[in-house]
């Protein structure tokens, strides 16, 4: 496979007599290009070719497993038009290196799937949910965008219709943002699918064991499989239902060229093959109300009285005076006093309190305390932090020194404040408000899983939050304006994401289950919560973004490189006719900077917009651009992002 852009295409070689029977299309193969041996795949056996010239000798075949099947093949095709990438890009991403000895184990015969008993009761809670199972069992390709109740165990019903869907003689695959929920689905799956027939695949899986997996699905064993976002390519033969959940959740982009969402992809499939698909969360993001919109998906969401019943009464600052007569410091202190008594009345009925911080570590930014400038390292200006056990003074987070005497650069003086609180600062500063109560916390690389049913206190990042026994007695979302505040056009949209996840595992508002968050009532996004209407919200997201021209409403390209570089791709191409250049800017804060771009060149970001049915145009003319400009050899690369999740 060749990654360089100008030579993403295919190439004619001469197969000896004797690889003939092994040179099969989908087989690896090795050839000699430009004198050196590279590995490729056989796309399709010939018997002339239109090459002038003299044709080269295949050089041997790798492996007579066909590992890049037809259905794959496509795939890998329409998201290389989709990102306007390279087809040795998404190949990579697709395919997972050859573990020999695994490779030549005897394959598990495909067993008959045994399947228990599927109860229906739990998904005729929503609207349409029954319908939807009924499709599914008589393999048909119903689409839907499943709005979770507070409190539902979603692995379960993912179960649920990936089991009707084997019984079904047909295949599933599921979609999760991390390893946490891989293992969640496989408890769930296992409980109705013979274990023999489920598959999980994840990073964290060593090549052998990855790959033994892989090989199932794609042999045929594997009924239903489970994985991370790469998984979204397994070769599931006879796919009837793609399922992805928390689409909203970053982990979902590849992080590496050409950067596809694995919502996108799923989608992809599911349109190719004609199959079924969900997409579930407890929020919603914009994405996947427009294919509501669109009429592409059905909603399933259940009515409003009995989300009212099954959701936790959420609780957020007033905006009129009152709140300040009764607490002065209502708006001014990090936990105020209807924090701390709905954390009080949940410890004293018995019940674990989560407590949501939106970072990790201890004060894990710092600013000068009169001026608010962000405080920075003297030597490679990075953030300084306070980890909590360094007593020599504030840290850098980028090159680990220290600052004993920090002074700020643009007023003098020597006093600091934190910008935001880490979970280990929240947990030490709880510990101290609430003596005698254990606190837990839960972040990084240190996640808990479950909790007991007793007075604690959780303290964890988005995404880190354990599940507790029968549920948390009460939530505190804390430090809202660190989500709210940021400078990202997905803000409002992630932080109910986040902010849903966490509320979710809160107990009932009958069974006395109370949310808290730190933030005014008037802001349409804790109204949202408050209500627990993420599709009301995400409604309105989707309307603003039209009204505005942004994604999912139009397409947009980001092209990221050095000015010159940049002006000779939009040179290279030709425009659809909507086109509209915004910028150029400078690279985002946060942003990478592109593979092999010198660090003494600036980068500079012009995004490039058209409207959404010139989208494969407009990434055609960028794929065909970027080859001519990489044959010519006389610009930096451009890194191309077709719908960046964070445009800036």
């Amino acid at each position: 496979m060749l990654s360089v852009p100008h030579l993403d295409r295919e190439f004619d070689y001469l197969v000896a007599a004797d690889q003939s029977d092994d040179a099969q299309p989908g087989v690896r193969v090795r050839i000699r290009f430009h004198g050196r041996l590279v590995d490729g795949f056989v796309l399709e056996r010939l018997t002339d070719t239109d090459h002038v010239g003299q044709l080269a000798w295949l050089d041997r075949v790798v492996s007579a497993e066909t590992v890049l099947t037809p259905e794959i093949r496509r795939l890998v095709d329409a998201v290389t038009a989709r990102y306007a990438g390279t087809r040795a890009d998404v190949l990579r991403l697709a395919v997972p290196p050859r573990h020999a000895k695994v490779e030549r184990e005897n394959p598990t015969p495909p067993a008959i799937p045994v399947v228990a008993v599927v109860d229906r009761t739990a998904w005729e809670t929503y609207s349409r949910g029954g319908q939807f199972l009924t499709a599914l069992s008589e393999s048909r390709a119903a689409r839907a965008v499943w709005q979770a109740l507070p409190g539902e165990q979603w692995a379960g019903r993912f179960a649920e219709a990936a089991a009707l869907t084997v019984q079904s003689g047909r295949a599933a695959l599921v979609i999760v943002p991390d390893q946490r929920d891989v293992d969640a689905m496989w408890r769930a799956a296992t409980t109705l699918l013979d274990e023999s027939i489920v598959v999980a695949l994840s990073a964290g899986l060593g090549p052998a064991a990855r790959y033994r997996r892989w090989l199932a699905a794609l042999r045929g064993s594997a009924r239903l499989v489970i994985g991370t976002r790469s998984a979204v390519f397994a070769p599931v033969n006879d796919l009837g239902l793609v399922m992805v959940w928390d689409d909203g959740d970053d982990t979902l982009v590849e992080p590496r060229a050409p950067y596809p969402h694995a919502r996108e992809v799923a989608m992809l499939r599911a349109h190719q093959l004609r199959c079924a698909a969900v997409i579930g969360g407890y929020a919603r993001t914009a994405e996947a109300h427009a294919l509501v919109r669109s009429g592409w998906a059905h909603d399933v969401v259940a009515a409003r009285p009995v989300v009212r019943v099954r959701s936790p009464r959420v609780v957020a600052l007033e905006d009129g005076g009152y709140a300040e007569a009764r607490d002065p410091a209502a708006r001014t202190a990090r936990l105020p006093s209807v924090a701390l008594r709905a954390a009080r009345s949940a410890l004293e009925a018995g019940a674990p309190v989560l407590v949501q911080v939106p970072r990790r570590g201890y004060v894990p930014s710092l600013a000068c305390g009169r001026c608010r400038a962000i405080a920075r390292c003297r030597h490679c200006t990075g953030p300084l932090s306070l980890d909590g056990r360094n007593e020599t003074g504030p840290v850098c987070r980028w090159c680990g020194r220290s600052d004993a005497a920090l002074r700020c650069a643009r007023c003098g003086s020597d006093a600091v404040r934190a910008v935001v609180v880490g979970a280990r600062r929240t947990a030490e500063e709880l510990g101290r408000a609430f003596p005698g109560v254990a606190v837990i916390t839960s972040a990084g690389e240190a996640v808990v899983s479950e909790v007991a049913s007793h007075p604690a206190l959780v303290v964890a990042t988005p995404g880190a939050e354990p599940r507790a026994t029968g549920g948390y007695g009460a939530a505190l979302l804390l430090d809202s304006w660190a989500l709210l505040g940021r400078q990202d056009l997905r803000a409002a949209e992630d932080t109910l994401r986040r902010w849903m996840a966490a509320a979710a595992l809160v107990r009932s508002r009958n069974d006395g289950g109370v949310v808290t968050v730190i933030a005014e009532s008037s802001v349409p996004t804790v109204q949202s919560l408050i209500r627990w209407d993420p599709v009301g919200h995400a409604e309105a997201e989707l309307a603003a973004r039209t009204e505005v021209a942004l994604p999912p409403s139009v397409h947009m390209a980001a092209l990221d490189g050095a000015a010159d570089a940049v002006a000779a791709l939009l040179d290279e191409i030709g425009l659809p006719d909507s086109a509209e250049l915004l910028g150029p800017v400078e690279l985002p804060a946060g942003a990478r900077r592109p593979p092999g771009t010198p660090a003494d060149v600036a980068v500079i970001r012009m995004l490039v917009r058209v409207r959404r049915e010139q989208g494969l145009a407009l990434a055609a003319e960028l794929r065909r651009g970027v080859a001519v400009t990489s044959a010519r050899q006389t610009d930096e690369p451009v890194r191309v992002q077709i719908d960046p999740l964070h445009i800036g």
